[in-house]
């Protein structure tokens, strides 16, 4: 992803809501898989990780992304923004 298109991204995400929080439970399969279903729903997605978590916003970013096959688009504090285009109906245009 180059600086532009995660740029547009930041962009799009200003005005979303967080939709899922992170906290003492950790991250799961459960977590993975309410991750992916969002990213297929959305493509552009905000969570929040609370204080009471074992992880640092950081740490969750990279074990999800890695784990769900997603871009990290920002860390910004305690919130998250996720990317990831759906194969068969993209909604956000990245080439523009």
């Amino acid at each position: 992803m180059t600086s532009k298109q995660r740029a547009k991204l930041r962009g799009l995400a200003n005005s979303l809501d967080t939709i899922m929080q992170i906290g003492k439970g950790g991250i799961n399969e459960n977590t993975y898989k309410a991750v992916a279903e969002a990213l297929e729903a959305r493509e552009l997605i905000k969570i929040r990780v609370l204080e009471n978590s074992l992880y640092t916003a950081k740490e969750a970013a990279a074990e999800i992304a890695e784990n769900v096959g997603c871009d990290v688009v920002q860390v910004l504090g305690t919130r998250i923004t996720f990317y990831k285009p759906n194969p068969k109906k993209p909604v956000i245009h990245l080439d523009d």
